[in-house]
């Protein structure tokens, strides 16, 4: 049984706790007030195991290495292996080992990375916490509490576990990483509903939050995996799921497996039945299926990604698993959080204003006062108010202070201005409303408050419709009285209206736009409410944004979830879990989804989604998650990174586009030519050597130059597409290979060694051309490629026409061919791409993608 699965039978029904009356959690709990005895708690531990957010179940290091081996692409290639060893080609078999040795490594890491996200997590509540055991108050390991302990937490303390709030005295805590919410949330008992959201739960303290001020006695209520922070460990923890670069290869590799298990059995088969002898009949068939077998793929793939990796390092993207540059390069929807990524992530001041909505230099002065001279928690918006005023206000001294609390929710400093002592205080809107009896208009004396409620009311809302967080400002004289308390906060004149924001990032909307341009859509997903999010979508330039709620989520059933997601922009009030089920329901809507986020609460989305995004000031829990981490939190370094993963996984593609086409023809004709020639017409080794010479220019591929036009859009795997493009060209390289045999035969009238060199320069040469043709949509002679593929090509054509007077003739079975017949290959050739060149463009015309 899992940890995760533990329950102590006093935990029953706790699943919504914060929504019972402190009697309610404690008795259901089996604790007191006074805390559980030691004999007690050792019994619940023996249940519920340790506090502790650890892997379970974790597979050993073998098994983890071992599975990595058991996609279609990497059976084929050590099948291929196994065959080349067979067939005595010992260098073949070891590169292929080595080559699927290196792919495996590689994937082996990136599933230890998501054990090391684990670790993180659990570092961050290894820590003592004051309990109360045998009614008395005593430090702890965190690992060693359980549901029913009291515990008393003051400010600095890590929260543990998740608690119930027995009590509080002006306890501020910091969820951030945990909700996303910029400002520290004012804690305290209270009866919620069922489904109130995780933000909005003031009653709950929450594992891996921090106590800013104040203190507070709390009940355990759940530990380890069973505490929100510890479903979101168990969601990391798990293997990173399946990519759609990762889907695209599997997918291609049962393409693969099925045309090569078809056409082995066939070829044997018929060589078979014309009585050919049986061993040669089964070797030629393996020789086949090995050369049918794209050998260099996975080298191909890492050596593309590990130049995509080095040139996007260039650009402050790092990036840590090697197949997200593929689904960079094919993400169509980006998820973001709000705070630190579209905006900000600070607090400014927009406005201070009187109750007419004129900017206020006085209600400034004063609002500056009372944030710079309190000596409480400097939270936020103290240091915005402070930064947002220019005014020297040093020689203005703090003669008395009431500080805040949550039920007030006000703060009261008393100075003095202009010989007179006065009360300045700030808060809520309503709780400042609440103790005020006049308005200042600007005349000579205040004017009563029922006159202008309506105003103020309606300025409020006008406010938050724009997504303003609206504090309120008063003051009072107290006619000398130099020492105060609560009940001085009375009779006041409302002075006006401070107004905040955590204002969009400098650029949004142009970045924005270019994303558009990239066919990336841009969905955010904020714990902020609706109001604020919705706001910050248009102040961005996404037009009338459909906003859906996570109340609003949580009623939608899996298949209406998938349909609403498409529709949505902006998704507010969400909590951590939510994220992920988004994420989620985008990718079985068919979008190749990346998600950033930089703190705990997005550590499941960032390893649910195709490609997770994260940056360098992250909380290491979503470093670790990450597939990618930015070295600056902008989108545009993410922009440059979409486009470096376009171009990797277009050259990726190209080399696909030609392994497959080029080695489908080549099978197929000899498939076709084993039926009516008295001999083989290639042997083993010559086929393995083919196969080879035809993969190394293409070795070269990630060098090689993109056309603009190929960055423009998302790409994405097409198998329809693929099986399409190597039916088409592999059946004009048969033409071709036909043409050849049948000048081979009737006009050379060629023996069994002058066939197969013949045949062998010829398809080499067509192989190794067609690359430059078939790399670009574009005429080929306008499309300039990269330097290495040029000179490899070129290369490769020399290597193949000296080959047959070279000393290495005999090894490989070639014998030297007439004059004649090199002018008459170097024809065919030239034919095979020009028809090429036309077929290319009447293809992509038909199949567009």
């Amino acid at each position: 049984m899992k940890l995760s699965e533990k329950s102590s039978p006093a935990t029953d029904g706790l699943l919504t706790f914060w929504a019972l009356p402190a009697n309610d959690v404690l008795t259901r709990l089996n604790t007191l007030e006074t805390g559980l005895t030691q004999k007690a708690a050792k019994e619940i531990q023996q249940i519920v195991g340790l506090n502790l957010i650890k892997p379970t179940d974790k597979p050993s290091i073998l098994e983890l290495f071992f599975r990595q081996f058991k996609s279609p692409i990497s059976l084929i290639l050590i099948a291929a292996a196994i065959l080349s060893f067979f067939l005595r080609d010992i260098t073949d078999a070891v590169i292929i080992l080595i080559i699927i040795l290196i792919s495996g490594l590689l994937s082996f890491w990136q599933e230890q990375s998501a054990s090391n996200a684990m670790q993180q997590l659990q570092s961050i509540v290894i820590a003592e916490t004051t309990v109360r055991r045998d009614e008395k108050e005593t430090e702890l390991p965190d690992e060693q509490l359980v549901p029913g302990d009291i515990l008393t937490l003051r400010s600095g303390d890590l929260v543990p576990a998740d608690c119930y709030l027995l009590s509080s005295n002006e306890l501020f805590v910091n969820e951030a990483t945990l909700t996303g919410e910029t400002f520290p949330v004012d804690k305290q008992p209270d009866l919620l509903d069922t489904t109130t959201p995780i933000a909005k739960r003031r009653n709950t303290l929450f594992m891996g939050s921090s106590v800013v001020s104040g203190s507070g006695t709390a009940v355990v209520v759940h530990t380890g995996l069973t505490t929100e922070l510890g479903h979101i460990a168990e969601r990391i923890n798990a293997a990173p799921p399946e990519t759609d670069f990762e889907q695209g290869i599997r997918r291609f590799g049962y393409l693969l497996m099925e045309i090569t298990l078809i056409l082995v059995i066939l070829i044997f088969a018929i060589n078979v039945f014309l009585h050919k002898p049986v061993l040669d009949a089964f070797l030629f068939s393996l020789a086949i299926a090995v050369g049918l077998t794209p050998q260099l793929l996975p080298a191909i793939i890492s050596i593309n990604l590990a130049k995509g990796a080095s040139r996007m390092a260039t650009q402050q993207v790092i990036v840590k698993r090697l197949s997200s540059i593929e689904n960079l390069g094919s993400m169509n929807v980006l998820c973001s959080d709000k705070t630190g990524t579209l905006t900000e992530g600070a607090v400014k001041v927009d406005r201070i204003i009187d109750i007419n909505g004129q900017l206020s230099p006085r209600a400034g002065l004063l609002a500056k006062i009372n944030a710079q001279l309190q000596q409480g928690f400097h939270n936020p918006i103290d240091v915005a108010i402070i930064a947002f005023v220019p005014t020297d206000i040093s020689t203005y001294p703090r003669v008395d202070e009431t500080p805040y609390d949550f039920i007030r929710k006000r703060l009261t400093i008393l100075t003095e201005v202009d010989g007179q002592t006065i009360m300045v205080t700030k808060g809520a809107l309503q709780n400042i409303l609440d103790v005020c009896q006049f308005v200042d208009t600007g005349g000579a004396t205040p004017v009563a408050l029922a006159d202008y409620l309506a105003t103020i009311q309606r300025t409020f809302q006008e406010l938050s419709t724009k997504g303003f967080r609206t504090l309120g400002l008063a003051t009072k004289n107290t006619n000398g009285k130099r020492i105060i308390d609560k009940t001085d906060e009375t009779g006041m004149t409302f002075l006006g209206f401070i107004t905040l924001f955590d204002p969009p990032k400098a650029g949004i909307s142009q970045t924005l736009a270019t994303l558009t341009r990239l066919g990336i859509q841009l969905k955010m997903i904020t714990g902020d409410n609706a109001l604020v999010a919705k706001t910050v979508a248009q102040n961005m330039g996404i037009d009338c944004p459909e906003v859906l709620t996570g109340s609003a989520l949580q009623k939608l059933s899996v298949e209406a979830l998938r349909h609403k997601v498409v529709e949505t922009n902006v998704f507010a009030e969400v909590e951590p879990n939510q994220k992920e089920s988004i994420i989620l329901a985008l990718k079985k809507a068919g979008y190749v989804v990346g998600y950033m986020g930089d703190g705990i609460n997005d550590a499941s989305a960032l390893h649910a989604a195709d490609v997770g995004i994260s940056v360098d000031s992250a909380v290491n829990v979503a470093k670790e998650s990450a597939d990618i981490v930015l070295l600056k939190k902008d989108l545009n370094v993410l922009i440059d990174g979409v486009r470096e993963g376009r171009r990797t996984f277009t050259n990726t593609m190209k080399y696909i586009f030609m392994a497959t086409s080029a080695n489908f023809g080549n099978m197929f004709s000899m498939a076709g030519a084993s039926i009516f020639l008295p001999f083989l017409p290639l042997l083993p080794v010559q086929i393995l050597l083919t196969n080879l010479l035809t993969d190394l220019p293409e070795m070269t591929i990630a060098s090689d130059n993109v056309e603009p036009a190929a960055i423009e859009k998302p790409a994405k795997w097409d198998m329809r597409f693929i099986r399409r493009f190597m039916m088409t060209f592999g059946l004009l390289s048969s033409v071709f290979d036909y043409l050849s045999f049948g000048v081979l035969l009737w006009l050379f009238k060629a023996n069994e060694a002058l066939f197969q060199t013949g045949w062998f320069v010829e398809s080499v040469m067509s192989a190794s051309t067609i690359v430059l043709v078939v790399r670009t949509r574009e005429v080929f002679y306008r499309s300039r490629p990269g330097k290495w593929l040029l000179l490899a090509t070129a290369l490769i054509v020399g290597v193949v026409l000296l080959l047959p007077i070279s000393p290495l003739a005999s090894l490989f079975g070639f014998t030297a061919m007439p004059l004649s017949l090199y002018g008459v290959i170097i024809g065919v050739v030239g034919c095979h791409v020009l028809s090429a060149e036309w077929l290319k463009h009447w293809f992509y015309r038909t199949y567009k993608k």
